[in-house]
């Protein structure tokens, strides 16, 4: 007889309160003769479980029996099974069953408050076995082998030593120590077409909090930018920064951007409702880029 399934039968039974013999042969896979034989172990152990007949009848564990749970205030209870609940959306598989089960001991039932999907909108093309191929690593202190796509178009091999997985500004980031540059570096996991965990392992150098803020500081721009009423919900939705407004309706930001191809072509998601007041330098790159546009569309 396995202990792990009378202990997740018991589990089960205070999640959901009330339960019957088939539901239970299903979900165990085992015979209804065999839930009543773990009913009657489970009760000789002193834990108060019934199995009553007819319409509303069932199996359940009395009301006022509880485990041990005293360890923790009710808030305290709440926020393990947030957190539990957030981890395990960023997992992808089945693996709740350790919030069923501190879910029946605090006695709360979990609410699916998350998911995390890793498609987009546009490619429908889930990233979610990178993403735990690299949780993995990061976990084993295996290298891995990437090829990644840069920001300058050219796709290179690298060997990296995976540190942390970042979720910023609507997107997942690797940083890591990659040994061909010699330095620590951010990888956008869309950007990672292969990934394979190497048998090789590195033991993580510990960086000091201003080594990592030096780390994480990336050049931008100051930029002040014009937007025409039409993108109102765009705008309002991508910056935290304070939105003015003008008697016409028009919007009016100025936020530091990444100075980097990454400006223009956010730049561009805008098309013609956009328009860059301040630097200077900057309406001059883009004017420069619109005419090398132009001439690529002439007929």
């Amino acid at each position: 007889m396995s202990e792990s399934r009378l202990f997740k039968m018991v589990y089960y039974l205070l999640e959901k309160g009330k339960s019957t013999a088939p539901e239970l042969s299903e979900k165990f896979e085992v015979s209804i003769r065999t839930v009543y034989r773990d009913i009657d172990v489970i009760s000789s152990a002193g834990i108060p479980i019934y199995a009553t007949q007819g319409k509303n009848g069932g199996i359940f564990i009395a009301d006022d029996f509880t485990m041990d749970k005293s360890f923790f205030t009710e808030t305290e209870k709440e926020h393990i099974l947030n957190a539990l609940q957030g981890i395990i959306a960023t997992d992808g598989k089945n693996s709740d069953e350790l919030l069923t089960k501190l879910g029946a001991l605090f006695q709360i039932k979990s609410t699916n408050w998350i998911e995390v999907d890793f498609s987009d909108w546009i490619q429908n093309n889930p990233k979610q076995d990178i993403f735990n191929l690299i949780k993995n690593a990061i976990f084993a202190k295996r290298l891995i082998s990437i090829k990644y796509f840069g920001s300058n178009g050219k796709i290179t091999e690298r060997s990296v030593q995976p540190l942390k997985l970042i979720f910023k500004s609507k997107d997942w980031y690797l940083y890591g120590f990659c040994l061909m540059k010699n330095d620590y570096r951010y990888f956008k996991l869309t950007r990672i077409k292969t990934l394979e965990l190497l048998t090789e392992t590195f033991s993580p150098i510990a960086i000091s909090p201003n080594l990592e803020k030096q780390i994480n500081i990336k050049k931008t721009i100051n930029t002040k930018l014009k937007f025409d009423k039409s993108m109102a919900f765009r705008v309002y939705d991508e910056f935290t920064d304070e939105v003015t407004e003008d008697e016409q309706g028009n919007l009016y930001v100025q936020v530091d951007l990444p100075d980097n191809d990454f400006l223009y072509s956010y730049i561009f998601s805008f098309a013609e409702y956009v328009e860059i007041l301040e630097p200077q330098i900057l309406r001059e790159q883009i004017n420069t880029k619109l005419k090398v546009m132009q001439k690529k569309y002439r007929t």
